[in-house]
């Protein structure tokens, strides 16, 4: 006995229900309980949808690629923190040396950015704790800070998530000197 096809399936149609009905008289092992094979279901259900890829492409795509944009950027920000603590790294390292001035260190940590593809339009602020750097005395920390606006390090043409905030670094080292 075959089973009763179910007209309040969507994907069936009063023409589909006669390739439903001769699929079910097939000899093949059935997989569904009602008798039908399954995977013809299946098939017959995806013919009557010719527009289905489309709307869920258009469903996933706008928050597909919101996830991809936001990884680049909070990869780049990543990218242009460690970048800055690295100038603040080296700037801290010519202001811990004898004889050091504030321009020395403004220009060691001008150019590590420079190095690093940041223009001179990034501006970056530059704070050395003691102002001149050789003021501190032996054993004493001195502190090269450096912050820019994320706004001039991104990549992406308008910064979605990050656009107004300002990325900082401090470094810390003891003064080096002869007693």
């Amino acid at each position: 006995m075959k089973p009763p096809i179910d007209p309040t399936l969507p994907c069936l149609s009063e023409s589909s229900s006669s390739r439903v009905a001769l699929a079910a008289s097939e000899t093949e092992p059935s997989i569904a309980a009602g008798g039908f094979k399954l995977e013809t279901l299946w098939r017959l259900c995806r013919r009557n949808r010719p527009g289905a890829a489309a709307v869920a492409f258009a469903i996933v795509a706008p928050v597909f690629f919101l996830m991809v944009f936001g990884m680049i950027e909070f990869g780049r920000m990543v990218m242009v923190q460690q970048i800055i603590t690295n100038a603040s790294r080296e700037g801290a390292r010519m202001a811990v040396l004898d004889g050091a001035t504030t321009n020395e260190v403004s220009t060691a940590v001008g150019d590590y950015l420079t190095n690093a593809s940041f223009s001179a339009a990034a501006s970056p602020t530059i704070t050395i704790d003691p102002d001149p750097p050789s003021s501190a005395e032996y054993g004493n920390p001195v502190t090269v800070s450096v912050s820019i606006p994320f706004s001039h390090g991104r990549w992406l043409p308008s910064p979605m998530f990050l656009g107004s905030k300002t990325l900082s670094a401090s470094t810390v080292m003891r003064r080096e000197t002869v007693q």
